[in-house]
């Protein structure tokens, strides 16, 4: 087995609606090899949202552990934490959450300025060859507002990219586009996975889609 760059291990997670209580997880184990294209399938409700948040530092579990690149996540003090979700991961939600007040070079742009002691100037450049790559490159300077949904998504992974996770993290990254804009995406994240070397790991209900992943996994219930 190729080495890994997230391992979780019995993560169990709980949640309550008034007097219901939902398992969402139940003893969880799952591993994510370097550079691989991992894809988590399920029907609605059936955990692997959860999941996901869980493994990108987003949410803790109830119980398990996450040890994404050497480090024992939910172990760190929240600082640390913070950094790791910062400059280790890059996460693309199926809503674009893009400001509508900037543009879309600037949304891409926002992760970095976050980082101390950052040259605008070379995050600039950075957010032009990204949005160049996604395939945006003439719309750098329009606003969300301007943007169709599926250009949207583009901006979104390419905010995702801008301080070169290890990780990128997919939460049904085309819930809200039509099959055609799902099928761009989806060649797009594939594509960025082969030619960075970078790990992706998606949630979907695009069976289909998930076919051409190096790995699927299919979550039910909680469990695998």
């Amino acid at each position: 087995m190729s080495e890994a760059i997230v391992t979780a291990k019995n993560l169990r997670k709980t949640f309550y609606n008034g007097n219901n209580r939902v398992e969402a997880l139940k003893n969880i184990d799952v591993f994510i090899k370097k550079n691989e294209a991992l894809f988590i399938v399920g029907p609605s409700g059936a955990g692997k949202s959860t999941l996901l948040h869980i493994l990108a530092g987003f949410e803790k579990p109830d119980r398990g552990e996450v040890i994404l690149d050497g480090e024992n996540i939910y172990r760190l003090p929240d600082r640390r934490q913070a950094a790791i979700r910062n400059e280790k991961i890059g996460f693309v939600f199926q809503f674009y959450h893009l400001l509508p007040e900037f543009t879309a070079a600037e949304n891409v742009m926002l992760p970095a300025l976050m980082r101390h002691r950052c040259d605008k100037g070379a995050v600039r450049k950075k957010a032009d060859l990204l949005l160049a790559k996604v395939g945006l490159s003439k719309r750098a300077n329009h606003k969300p507002r301007e943007l169709s949904g599926g250009e949207q998504q583009r901006v979104a992974i390419a905010r995702a990219l801008i301080n070169s996770p290890k990780v990128l993290f997919c939460d049904e990254p085309t819930g809200n586009l039509d099959s055609k804009n799902s099928r761009a995406i989806y060649d797009l994240l594939f594509g960025i996975n082969k030619e960075e070397n970078l790990t992706l790991a998606v949630v979907t209900h695009e069976t289909a889609l998930a076919a051409s992943a190096d790995r699927c996994l299919s979550i039910k219930d909680g469990l695998f």
